[in-house]
C-alpha cells in the first residue's frame, strides 16, 4: 500500500533527502526551491505607505505596482550567493564549503547533521549543490531539476532574534519585506530514517516556498542538547523571482551569462547535458542490479569504518547509500518492503554514526566549547515577597499577551482552547473576582482580557491538616523539620493551628501562578530553542502582562513581561502601551483582528464579493477546513483575486482543485450554475501588501505548479493503464504477499464468488472484473505518484479518456473507498464488489502475513479497512457470511492461513462492528447480546442490536421483555444444575397439566422461528409460549425425587432456554435482565 501524505509524498517531510526525498523548485520543502514567479522588488531602504484599509476587504488595487527598483532586478545568481555569505558573515557565521559526494539537500552535509549534535557552539553558512534524481525532467520543466542549490545556514546556539536575521537577509538581497507577503507556514520535518526530527516553518513569498526555517530537536536517535536553528534558501526560487524569469535557464547567473548557458547546451533542443543527460541516466539509463550491488557494498563498508570507529568515512558511505537508494526510486526499482528495509539500513547506519561522532569529539573535550554554559536562560523574577508598585486600587482590566515566533493552527487552536479552561479555574484558585473572560489569538500572539479584576484576593481562612504530632515535635518538644516544612509551605507559624491567609494583590497572586499555567499548556509536539527553557510549539519572543496601567512582573520561557507588544513583520518596532485597555485598539489601528471568529468572518465576507464580483462562487466545503486554516494563517487578513490561464482547465478539475487548495491554500472559484472551475483562485495575505505584486507572485506560483501538474499528466496519457499496471510488478506490496500486481490479480478473482455471494447479476460481475483488473493501475502514474491523494480519481478519470464505459470508471474509483474516517462508500453494485475485493485480501492477507495492528500501530490502515467493509454491507444491505468470505479470500493468498488467523481476522472485524453500533449509541449489553450470536452476518446482527436496544426501551413488561424475562427464568434454572441429562422430552413422562401445555408452546415456537428470522419474528413466534412458562414454572416442581421426570422437566426447560440462541447470546441476554 502506498501512504496518503498528499502532493509530493515522497518529498513533504523529506528535509534531508534521504531516501523518500525528491526535489522540485516549487513542491514543499524549500530544500528543494524555485519558481517562475514574477517579481518586482524595493530595496530595503525604501518604504511605501499605503492608505488604511478595513482587514478582511477585496484588495483590488490597493497599492500601484512600483517601478522596478533596478538594485534588486540586477542581482545575478552570484551576487545573491555573495550577498548572502557577506550577510551571514557579519553575523559571526564561518564560510563553510559543499560537500563532496551527493547530497540530497544541505541538511546532509556533515556540517549540519553531525554538527547540531553535542554542546559545541556552531554557526556555519555555505551553498550546497542538491541531487535529487527523482525531481529529473530533462531540463524542460521550468521549475523542476535534477540538481538545484541551496544555501545553508546553520546557528548553535538559536542567537534569540532568528528570525528577524533571515526577513534582514531577504531585504539584503533586495526584497522589501513591507510590501511582499512574507509569512511562515508550519511545516514540521521528521526523518525517521534519520532518527531526526525538527519544527518550524515553509517561508512563503508571495505565496512561493523559497526557504525552509527549522528547529532541530533530534538528530540520530539523539536529543539535542542545544537546539540549532536551521536556514535553507533556494536560490534559483528566489532568484526567478527577483529577477522576474519564468524558466530556470533564463536565471541571470553572472554578467555575462545565464543559468541555461552555464548548464546547458544551445544545440542541444532537449534541454542540455547537465538536465538532460543526467534526466536520461536517472530516469532510463541507470543499471538498477549495479545500483542494488551499489547499496549492499556501501553498507557494508559503512559498517567497516564503524568498527574502526571512522565516523566520518562511515557517513560519507551513508550519503553514497542514500543517494543510490534514491537512484533505484527514481527508476522505479523499489517496492514496499525493499523501502522499509532500506530504511531500516540507513537508520542504523546513521544512529551508529552519530554515536560514534558524538563519543569521538566527547573524547576530544569538546574543543569549541559548551554552548550549555554560554546559554543562560533569563533570570527567574524573585517574587518572594509582592512587587513593590502602585496597583489598581479598584476593579481593573488585566492583558495577557503570549508573543511567538508563528504558532501552527492546530495549535493556535488548541492554546486557546486550554487558555479558555485554565484561566477561570486560576482566577477561581487565587480568590480574584472578575467580570468577563476573553481569550484570543493570532498566529504571532495569544490574548487573555480579563475585565473587572479585582486588585486584592478576596479573604479566606483554611484548617489544613498538618504531620502527626509525633513526627512535627522532637522529643525535647521542638519542632522538627516536617512541622517547619508544613508551616513554611502554608506560611503560618509553628504555634498557629488554623491558617489565616494573607489577602494579596491581585499582581503578586498571578505572578506567582501564571507561569504555571503557561508551561502546562500541551501541543501535540512541542519544542525547545534553547537550554532550561521550558517546550512550547514554538519560541515565545514576548510577553506584555498589565493590569490597568501596571505591568504584572511575571517570566515564562526565559522572558519577562514588560508593557510593550508588537505588530506586523513589517513593523519592527514595538509598541509600549500606557494601560492594558489600549490593546484592542492599537492592534486594530494596525489591522490586527485578534478575535479568531471575527477573523474568519471577514475573510469569507471578503472571498464571497471577491468570487461574486466575476460571477462566480466558493465551495461551501471550502467553508470548514480550508477557511479554519487559512484564517489561523494570518493576523490582517487581506484578500486578494488571482487568475490562471484558461488553458489549465484541460486538465482534470480535481489536480486543479487539490493543488490550489492542499499547497498553496488557495480558494477555488466555481461557476455557481454549472459548479464547473472558472480560472480564478481567491489568495488570502497578511497585512498592507502591494496587492498587484502579490497578486502576480501567486499567480507565477499557481502556473508553475499546473505546469508540473500538466507535465504528469501528458506523460500519464502517453500510456495506456494496462501499461501502467505493469509497473505495479516492481512494487512491493508486502514481502510474503507479492507485488501490487499481484494484489491486483487476486482482488479480480475473488470478484466471481463475490458476485454469487452478493447475489448480484453476471453483467455486475463483467463490470467489476474489468475494473477490478485495472482499479489500482494509477498507482503506476507520474500523477499519483506525486499527488496519492488521487488514487482512484485519476484512475477513473484515466479510464473514461481511454473509453472505457462510467460502469466501469466509476468501480475503479470505488474500488478504493472509503480512503478516510467519513468518506463516502461504493455506491454501484460493481463498485462495492472491487471494494470488497479489495478490503478482504488486504486484511486476511496481512493478519497471514504477520502484519496484524497492534497498539496504536497500524501501518497498513488494517483498521480503517475493516470499517469499510463492515460500512459497505451495513449501507448496502448485503447478507454475508463472514467467515465464508475469509476462507474465499483465505484461498487466494500465497501463504497459508491457519485457523488461527482466521479466528483472529473474524475477532477484528468484529470488534470493529462492535464499536460502530456503539457510536450509534446503543447499549453495550445489546450489542454484545446481538454479536454473541449474528456476528458471523454484519447486517443481520446490526438489525438485531437495534431491535434489541428498542424492545430494552420498551421494559419487561414489552413484548420483548416478557419473552426475555420468560426465557432467563427457565435458563437460570437449567444452568443451576449439572449440565448432563436427556436430550430429548418425553411427553409420556409429563404428570402435570402445565408439562403438556408447555410442551406445545415450545413446538409451536420453534417452528414458527427460522435461524435467520428478525428479533420481531422471534418474539412473535415465541409470545405464545411466555404464559405456559411461567405457569410451568410457578406450578411445577422441577428437582423432583423421581430422576426421570426431573431429568424430563430440564430438558423440557433446557430447549426453552435455547430458543434465543440463534438470536441472541444466551449469556448476555441474562446479564442485561440481572
Amino acid at each position: 500500500m502506498l501512504s496518503d501524505d498528499g502532493m509530493y509524498n515522497l518529498i513533504s517531510r523529506g528535509k534531508g533527502a534521504m531516501p523518500g526525498n525528491s526535489a522540485s523548485l516549487y513542491s514543499n520543502g524549500a530544500r528543494r526551491c524555485s519558481s517562475n514567479a514574477s517579481l518586482r522588488c524595493w530595496s530595503s531602504s525604501r518604504s511605501l505607505e499605503l492608505a488604511p484599509r478595513p482587514s478582511g476587504t477585496v484588495a483590488e488595487g490597493a497599492a500601484a505596482p512600483p517601478t522596478e527598483d533596478s538594485e534588486a532586478a540586477s542581482i545575478t545568481f552570484q551576487d545573491a550567493v555573495t550577498r548572502l555569505q557577506s550577510f551571514w558573515a557579519d553575523e559571526g557565521c564561518a564560510m563553510w564549503l559543499p560537500h563532496n559526494t551527493e547530497v540530497g539537500a544541505g541538511t546532509m552535509n556533515p556540517s549540519t547533521f553531525l554538527r547540531v549534535l553535542g554542546p559545541e557552539p556552531w554557526s556555519v553558512a555555505y551553498v550546497e549543490p542538491s541531487i535529487r534524481p527523482d525531481d529529473s525532467r530533462y531540463g524542460l520543466n521550468p521549475n523542476r531539476v535534477q540538481r538545484h542549490t541551496q544555501f545553508q545556514v546553520i546557528l548553535k546556539p538559536d542567537p534569540g532574534n532568528a528570525q528577524d536575521l533571515y526577513l534582514a537577509s531577504l531585504r539584503a538581497l533586495g526584497v522589501d519585506t513591507q510590501q511582499h507577503d512574507v509569512r511562515f507556514v508550519e511545516d514540521n520535518w521528521e526523518s525517521p530514517v534519520l532518527g531526526a526530527w525538527g519544527l518550524g516553518w515553509e517561508v512563503w513569498l508571495n505565496g512561493m516556498e523559497v526557504t525552509q526555517f527549522t528547529y532541530f530537536q533530534q538528530a540520530g536517535g539523539k536529543v539535542l542538547e542545544v537546539p540549532s536553528v536551521e536556514i535553507t534558501y533556494g536560490l534559483e526560487r528566489i532568484i526567478m523571482a527577483i529577477q522576474g524569469v519564468k524558466h530556470f535557464k533564463d536565471i541571470q547567473y553572472s554578467q555575462h551569462l545565464t543559468y541555461g548557458e552555464m548548464f546547458l547546451q544551445a544545440s542541444c533542443r532537449k534541454g542540455g547535458w547537465n538536465e538532460w543527460e543526467m534526466s536520461k541516466y536517472n530516469l532510463e539509463e541507470a543499471s538498477i542490479s549495479d545500483h542494488q550491488t551499489r547499496f549492499r557494498l556501501y553498507e557494508e563498508e559503512a559498517k567497516r569504518m564503524l568498527a574502526l570507529r571512522l565516523p566520518i568515512p562511515a557517513y560519507d558511505c551513508l550519503l553514497k547509500l542514500s543517494h543510490t537508494f534514491n537512484v533505484l526510486d527514481a527508476r522505479g526499482a523499489v517496492g514496499v518492503t525493499e523501502r522499509a528495509n532500506s530504511f531500516a539500513a540507513l537508520r542504523s547506519l546513521a544512529r551508529q554514526t552519530t554515536e560514534l561522532w558524538s563519543e569521538r569529539r566527547e573524547e576530544q573535550g569538546h574543543p569549541l566549547g559548551n554552548a550549555l554554559l554560554d546559554c543562560k536562560a533569563s533570570t527567574v523574577v524573585d517574587l518572594g515577597q509582592p512587587p513593590a508598585h502602585s496597583p489598581p486600587t479598584g476593579p481593573a482590566p488585566f492583558l495577557l499577551e503570549i508573543g511567538c515566533e508563528e504558532l501552527p493552527p492546530a495549535d493556535l487552536q488548541h492554546a486557546l482552547t486550554q487558555l479558555r479552561q485554565g484561566i477561570p479555574q486560576l482566577l477561581k484558585a487565587c480568590r480574584l473576582s472578575h467580570g468577563a473572560v476573553t481569550v484570543a489569538g493570532t498566529p504571532r500572539r495569544l490574548v487573555v482580557n480579563i475585565a473587572d479584576l479585582a486588585p486584592q484576593q478576596s479573604a479566606a481562612s483554611e484548617r489544613i491538616r498538618g504531620p502527626p504530632a509525633k513526627v512535627a515535635f522532637a522529643p525535647d518538644g521542638s519542632p522538627t523539620p516536617a512541622l517547619l516544612g508544613f508551616c513554611r509551605k502554608n506560611r503560618i507559624e509553628v504555634k498557629d493551628t488554623v491558617l489565616e491567609a494573607d489577602a494579596n494583590g491581585a499582581d503578586y497572586a498571578l505572578a506567582q501562578r501564571l507561569p504555571d499555567l503557561l508551561s502546562g499548556l500541551s501541543f501535540q509536539k512541542s519544542m525547545r530553542w534553547l537550554p532550561g527553557v521550558p517546550s512550547f510549539s514554538r519560541p515565545v519572543r514576548w510577553l506584555l502582562s498589565m493590569h490597568a496601567g501596571t505591568v504584572v512582573p511575571l517570566s515564562f520561557a526565559g522572558v519577562e513581561s514588560g508593557d510593550q507588544t508588537r505588530l506586523l513583520r513589517s513593523e519592527a518596532s514595538p509598541v509600549k502601551l500606557a494601560s492594558a485597555s489600549e490593546h484592542g485598539a492599537v492592534l486594530l489601528d494596525a489591522g490586527i483582528l485578534v478575535d479568531v471568529a471575527e477573523r474568519r468572518a471577514s475573510i469569507w465576507e471578503a472571498c464571497q464579493s471577491a468570487a461574486a464580483s466575476i460571477n462566480g462562487s466558493i465551495p461551501e466545503a471550502t467553508t470548514h477546513d480550508l477557511l479554519e486554516e487559512v484564517a489561523d494563517l494570518v493576523e490582517s487578513p487581506t484578500v486578494i483575486l488571482g487568475s490562471f490561464d484558461p488553458e489549465f482547465l484541460g486538465l482534470p478539475q480535481e489536480v486543479l482543485v487539490m493543488v490550489m487548495r492542499k499547497h498553496q491554500r488557495y480558494f477555488p472559484v466555481v461557476d455557481p450554475q454549472t459548479n464547473g472551475l472558472l480560472p480564478h483562485f481567491i489568495t488570502v495575505a497578511n497585512g498592507a501588501v502591494n496587492v498587484d505584486l502579490v497578486r502576480a507572485g501567486n499567480e507565477a506560483v499557481l502556473r508553475a505548479r499546473f505546469e508540473d501538474a500538466r507535465f504528469f499528466y501528458e506523460a500519464d496519457t502517453k500510456k495506456s493503464l494496462e501499461q501502467h499496471r505493469e509497473k505495479l510488478e516492481s512494487m512491493t506490496f508486502q514481502q510474503d504477499l507479492g507485488s501490487l500486481l499481484d494484489r491486483c490479480k487476486r482482488v479480480f478473482s475473488l470478484v466471481e464468488p463475490l458476485t454469487l455471494a452478493c447475489g448480484f447479476d453476471k453483467d455486475t460481475e463483467a463490470v467489476a472484473g474489468e475494473a477490478a483488473s485495472l482499479y489500482n493501475a494509477d498507482l503506476g502514474t507520474s500523477m499519483v505518484t506525486e499527488m496519492t491523494a488521487l488514487a482512484g480519481v485519476m484512475g477513473r478519470h484515466y479510464a473514461e479518456v481511454e473509453g472505457r464505459s462510467s460502469a466501469v470508471a466509476t468501480a475503479m474509483y470505488e474500488g478504493i473507498l472509503p480512503r478516510f474516517s467519513g468518506d463516502a462508500l461504493p455506491s454501484t453494485p460493481a463498485g462495492v464488489l472491487v471494494s470488497l475485493a479489495d478490503k478482504l485480501d488486504a486484511i486476511v492477507g496481512l493478519f497471514a502475513a504477520g502484519c496484524a495492528p497492534t497498539g496504536n500501530s497500524d501501518p497498513y490502515a488494517l483498521r480503517r479497512a475493516a470499517v469499510g467493509l463492515l460500512g459497505i454491507l451495513l449501507q448496502q444491505g448485503v447478507h454475508m457470511d463472514l467467515p465464508a468470505l475469509v476462507a474465499l479470500a483465505s484461498a487466494q493468498l500465497p501463504v497459508p492461513v491457519t485457523p488461527e488467523v482466521r479466528a483472529g481476522v473474524l475477532d477484528f472485524i468484529t470488534r470493529r462492528l462492535e464499536q460502530l453500533l456503539l457510536d450509534e449509541g446503543l447499549q453495550p449489553e445489546a450489542v454484545r447480546a446481538a454479536l454473541g450470536a449474528r456476528a458471523h452476518d454484519p447486517v443481520l446482527a446490526a438489525a438485531t442490536a437495534r431491535e434489541l436496544a428498542a424492545g430494552l426501551a420498551a421494559g419487561p413488561d414489552g413484548a420483548l421483555g416478557r419473552v426475555l424475562g420468560a426465557t432467563t427464568r427457565a435458563a437460570r434454572l437449567v444452568r443451576s444444575q449439572a449440565a448432563a441429562g436427556p436430550a430429548e422430552v418425553r411427553p409420556d413422562l409429563f404428570q402435570q397439566a402445565e408439562e403438556g401445555a408447555l410442551h406445545g408452546a415450545l413446538q409451536a415456537a420453534e417452528e414458527g422461528v427460522a435461524p435467520d428470522a428478525s428479533l420481531a419474528g422471534f418474539v412473535e413466534a415465541c409470545a405464545p409460549l411466555v404464559g405456559p412458562l411461567n405457569a410451568f414454572l410457578d406450578g411445577v416442581f422441577v428437582m423432583t425425587e423421581d430422576e426421570g421426570v426431573r431429568g424430563n422437566r430440564l430438558a423440557l426447560l433446557r430447549r426453552v432456554a435455547q430458543l434465543p440462541g440463534p438470536f441472541l447470546s444466551v449469556q448476555e441476554v441474562q446479564g442485561l435482565l440481572g
